[in-house]
């Protein structure tokens, strides 16, 4: 995407800076535009656990170099293939539930024990991981591609703008390049189908107000934050033509594990007869998951996520504490919709219906 005359991806590697990659600090947007340099595997995890980086795609990527940087430091200081093992494993503690974070890490890990412990190891761990990064990139295209169909049919039947409504941030800040849910929003926008965001704010950290909204608005594309709870008022009101949500997981019988939040706009679409679509490349579905209710481990975040809001006071970041000093909390990162509430899934290979027979049917062409 644009930025200010350049043209950037969530992660990249520079010349400047050739053991290391790049990223843009998410939690300083909308208010601040900074990159942060990685340079090895704990400042990877640190940036997964602490949310510079975020979204499924995004976060499997970083992954990968997280186990480049593994490598780099294993030859450096002559360690033996257990600190892999250990690198592995921390780099799978800062976000457990999102599956494309286990997905990168394995994928450099099948590159590096063609190695071993020997020279060219850490060239093939890069290398992986840069393959991963195109391919998601790729991937994201691709539902863009089969996405924007959904967008097309419904402006040839109303011939107004078409009023998508959306959860969290799926765009290009959580995918590389293009994203998930707003993929098929941005090729509208490139074809000239007119469109319009209906953007949740996403508590308990914005990522839709703060996200989604600097993304649409750099992009040139019309939206209207909404508060959480909105949407299904929206609805009744017939002003949401198509909900379209990004996936962290999904079983294999087409259940999704998103943002929080998620759960109940797929049940206000359910009644109110809105179509509702899950965005997400192939690489977010666990195959062996078939009973995701009980086999996915739903993060539970800080308290302090609720207790204090983050805004910009004109000369900095800052946090406010909106809660009494006493109070419990309880902030789980994720909730489930099942299949049945859900009207199609959109992926790199085609759009399909959120059944167990047509995933299988997919996932085994494609791989």
């Amino acid at each position: 995407m644009n930025i200010d005359g350049k043209d950037y991806t969530s992660i990249w590697r520079e010349p400047s800076h050739p053991n290391a990659v790049v990223v843009i600090d998410q939690r300083k947007l909308p208010f601040v535009f900074e990159k942060r340099v990685l340079s090895n595997s704990h400042m990877v995890f640190q940036s997964i656990q602490e949310m510079w980086v975020r979204g499924a795609p995004l976060i499997g990527v970083t992954g990968a170099y997280g186990i480049y940087f593994g490598c780099l430091e294993m030859m450096h200081e002559h360690k033996g293939q257990e600190y892999l093992v250990s690198v592995s494993n921390k780099l799978l503690s800062a976000r457990p539930t999102a599956v494309n974070l286990k997905y990168g890490i394995e994928k450099v890990i099948e590159a590096v024990n063609k190695f071993g412990i020997r020279k060219g190891v850490t060239e093939a761990a890069l290398n992986a991981a840069d393959r991963l990064r195109e391919k998601e990139i790729n991937r994201s295209s691709r539902i863009a591609d089969h996405g924007v169909s959904l967008l097309r049919q419904i402006y040839q039947k109303t011939g107004k703008p078409v009023n998508v409504l959306t959860h969290c941030n799926a765009g290009w800040l959580a995918c590389i390049d293009y994203g998930t849910a707003l993929a098929p929003v941005y090729k509208a926008h490139e074809q000239g189908i007119p469109v319009h965001v209906y953007v949740d704010e996403t508590r308990p950290r914005n990522q839709g107000a703060r996200l989604t909204a600097w993304e649409l608005a750099t992009y040139g594309i019309p939206y209207t934050i909404i508060a959480d709870n909105t949407g299904g008022f929206l609805m009744i009101k017939k002003m949401v033509d198509i909900v379209i949500v990004g996936s962290d997981v999904m079983s294999i019988n087409g259940d999704i594990v998103n943002k929080i939040g998620t759960y109940l706009k797929a049940l206000a679409a359910k009644d109110n007869d809105v179509p509702f679509y899950a965005a997400l490349p192939l690489s977010t579905i666990k195959r062996d998951m078939n009973d995701v209710f009980n086999e996915v481990e739903i993060e539970e975040r800080s308290s302090n996520e609720i207790r204090y809001i983050e805004g910009w006071n004109g000369h900095n970041i800052e946090s406010l504490r909106i809660t009494p000093k006493t109070s419990n909390v309880l902030n789980y990162g994720f909730d489930i919709t099942p299949s049945r509430l859900i009207t199609g899934i959109i992926t790199d290979a085609g759009i399909l219906d959120a059944k167990k027979d047509a995933i299988l049917k997919i996932l085994n062409q494609s791989y």
